[in-house]
């Protein structure tokens, strides 16, 4: 009798040296698996599943303040430092990983309405109604590390008195200016107490300032007359100006695309806009249901995160028209500042009810330090997902998110608006002769003009 026996030589297997990789055969022939699509299909439903389980976005709230947040700012030299500024002129440093304040900056007599640090994360900006700017010297990531907390206010460094509240303050990505809007828009340097120069275009409240994270001279602001101008300091006149059907908020440029920038305005959607071709948006991202007070971009620029008055936060992909998350609390009041962390797997957002609320920005992401195991699991989950993704099941899970009932009944009231006036306007154009009533597209609908 014959018996056949599988023979491996191990020479085939065995690897010469430790580092070498591990010799795999496998066999692709799709004859021998008939049932892979299937099995994948139902993997892709199961991890959709899972990720709606291990949903648990909100972290934790940082309590300090007694009123309402108004502004936050990164510490781009420390990755758990974020500053935040309220209505009473109360500045606090919070450490992110322990939530709670390390270093207080008194001194404002009124509302903290702008916070900036310097490039090397030295100086803190502040700014407010009482028509003061301050530059503050921030403590060393030693203090912030360790635990004695005995005497945590700092001193301010200057002290500058102008004629004007401000609104808004922001700092050079890469140099020693700094600039405030307000009546309008002054550049100052560290060392002048006055403007080293100043812009002005209409007399309308300038409410936000940024600058170019790519070309430094370059800033964007937008003013309470629905303008949003972009200047350049190597020039004496503002650049260019584009005035909107409603206010911006607040802009942030996306600091991998630096060309690009995105408005969050009153109308419940943000622009994103490319720089050098102002009459047309790129995108419309629509979601919320009331007027968008902050925008911040991730430090990969793929995604921007927005806070609003409706009291939610929702986070976008940088071209995507709908929002992939939307966060909520019970306790949670109006957003009116939104950061995302150094790293990007964080989201801060200052609210009415006085606190900061820490967030993943990934709602599923597991904390902590993950096996080379369960990081290869969780990958291959989300390419099978990412596989199945429209094919309905799948689809349906992965975008159903739980809204508060007010939200929900407000989206839908703002889709039979927006319907009707569709209606409206093809019984309009049906009843008119032909081409004089042009179809205009939504991405240059709300614009009304350019101004070079």
């Amino acid at each position: 009798m014959k018996v056949k026996v599988i023979s491996r030589s191990t020479d085939e297997f065995t690897r010469e040296r430790s580092n070498d990789l591990q010799r795999v055969f496998r066999n692709f022939d799709p004859s021998l698996r008939t049932q892979e699509k299937a099995v994948e299909y139902v993997r892709a439903v199961n991890a959709a599943k899972l990720e709606k389980i291990f949903a648990r976005p909100f972290i934790g709230a940082m309590d300090g303040h007694i009123d309402a947040v108004s502004c936050m700012a990164k510490n781009p030299n420390h990755l758990k430092g974020i500053f935040s500024g309220s209505m009473d002129g109360d500045i606090r440093l919070w450490d992110i990983a322990s939530r709670r304040t390390v270093c207080q900056f008194p001194g404002h007599q009124g509302a903290v309405r702008g916070l900036t640090a310097s490039t090397d994360g030295r100086i803190l900006v502040s700014c407010g109604t009482d028509c003061t700017v301050r530059l503050w010297n921030v403590p060393l990531a030693s203090v912030l590390d360790s635990d004695n907390s005995s005497d945590n206010s700092a001193k301010s460094l200057a002290v500058y008195v102008w004629k004007n509240a401000f609104w808004a303050v922001d700092h050079q990505w890469d140099g020693d200016l700094f600039a405030t809007a307000g009546a309008q828009v002054d550049i100052w340097n560290h060392n002048r107490s006055q403007p080293v120069n100043s812009f002005e275009w209409g007399k309308d409240t300038v409410v936000s300032v940024r600058f170019n994270p790519g070309e430094p001279n370059v800033l964007a602001t937008s003013a309470s007359d629905r303008s949003i101008a972009i200047y350049d300091l190597r020039m004496s006149s503002p650049a260019r100006k584009l005035i909107m059907r409603t206010k911006t908020n607040s802009i942030a440029w996306n600091p991998m695309e630096p060309m690009n920038f995105t408005a969050a305005n009153e109308d419940c959607n943000c622009y994103s806009f490319d720089a050098r071709k102002l009459d047309e948006a790129k995108c419309v991202h629509k979601d919320h249901v009331s007027s968008v007070m902050d925008i911040d971009y991730s430090p990969t620029g793929r995604e921007f995160v927005t806070g609003s008055y409706d009291r939610t936060i929702r986070i976008f992909q940088y071209n995507g028209g709908h929002s992939r998350e939307i966060y909520h609390t019970k306790r949670m009041q109006r957003v009116f500042c939104v950061k995302f962390s150094c790293d990007g797997s964080y989201v801060i957002s200052g609210s009415d009810d006085t606190n900061l609320r820490l967030w993943k920005a990934k709602a599923s992401e597991q904390l902590g330090v993950l096996l080379p195991r369960e990081r290869k699991k969780h990958e291959y989950l989300e390419a099978v997902k990412n596989r199945y993704k429209h094919l309905p099941e799948v689809k349906r899970i992965v975008r159903h998110r739980h809204l508060p009932k007010p939200i929900y009944k407000a989206s839908a009231l703002r889709r039979i608006m927006t319907e009707a006036e569709r209606k409206k306007e093809e019984r309009r154009r049906a009843h008119s002769a032909p081409g004089s009533i042009p179809r205009e597209p939504l991405r240059k609908r709300r614009i009304i003009k350019e101004v070079e």
